[in-house]
């Protein structure tokens, strides 16, 4: 048996170089040996806080280290909104001691600081442990995202071309806080609303979609390492059903090609059927299932 003082916890407000390199690297070998994905948000988080340069206020990063080795991590995501994400491990190694419930301790204590309206808990829908181990914390099922990937050579053409995407400045950003407000069925509130033009520091470019020079839509993108990301796409209600959604897709994929990503992925929740078949007549193909569990 290992020595009890051989292990301990650092908790810290934001990731640095050395934390992230060791987090992907746990990462890396859980997907190795579980096959499963997860959700840690990594690059984000660290281009957020070379971006701040300075400390936060709130605890997001939970390391269990045993000697010099870390061996479990727990992160909080928040993007602006009232719902904080929670998404860990555990080395393969070093499961079933506790490691994970210790880090999930604190977790809780700071969501009792922060108070937020909602608390998730992610995992993957095949990861038995993970799911196990959050249905012992009493949460129940909120929702469920498929993570997409569009298909190699995929033909993501659009036979309009009425849509024009344009760069989103800060004096956007009420207009993209009451779209998030309508596409994610939260109350808006002043807090939420973003500052694009620092949000394009870390790496997140957002756009405001208009025909006829009036918003009709937005979408986000980003590009890390070859990969492109789209997030956050939706069409005001009015102006749906006319194919907008495919051209707000088609040039976003367009523009994250011309940047050099080499493969490009979405988010979408499941029981959004228009939002998925959408996605999938457009070369997108299902890669996982993310399950989302409100405590």
């Amino acid at each position: 048996m290992e020595n009890i003082n051989n292990f301990n916890i650092k908790i810290k407000e934001k990731l640095n170089l050395e934390d992230y390199k060791e987090i992907n690297q746990l990462q890396n070998l859980c997907h190795e040996v579980d096959k499963v994905s997860l959700k840690l948000e990594l690059d984000y988080k660290l281009s957020r806080s070379e971006v701040e340069g300075k400390n936060i206020d709130n605890l997001n990063e939970f390391l269990y280290y045993y000697e010099n080795m870390l061996v479990g991590y727990i992160g909080i995501c928040e993007f602006g909104g009232a719902a904080m994400e929670i998404n860990g491990m555990v080395h393969p190694s070093y499961r079933r001691r506790g490691i994970f419930k210790k880090l999930f301790s604190l977790v809780k204590d700071e969501g009792g600081k922060r108070n937020p309206k909602k608390i998730l808990l992610l995992s993957d829908n095949n990861s038995i442990s993970g799911l196990e181990f959050i249905k012992n914390t009493g949460a129940e099922h909120h929702h469920s995202e498929y993570e997409m990937f569009l298909r190699r050579n995929s033909e993501t053409n659009s036979s309009g071309n009425n849509v024009v995407l344009r760069r989103a400045i800060n004096e956007d950003g009420r207009e993209i806080a009451w779209q998030n407000s309508i596409y994610f069925n939260e109350e808006f509130k002043e807090e939420n609303i973003p500052m694009p033009e620092e949000e394009e520091k870390s790496g997140i470019l957002m756009f405001i979609a208009e025909v006829d020079n009036k918003v009709m839509g937005k979408v986000n993108i980003e590009i890390r390492e070859g990969q492109g990301g789209i997030y956050g796409l939706g069409v005001i209600p009015e102006y749906r059903g006319r194919g907008y959604g495919r051209e707000i897709l088609t040039k976003a994929v367009k523009i994250l090609q011309e940047k050099g990503a080499k493969d490009v992925m979405l988010q979408v929740e499941a029981k959004n059927k228009n939002a998925l078949n959408l996605y999938k007549s457009c070369g997108f193909e299902e890669t996982y299932t993310m399950d989302y569990y409100k405590l």
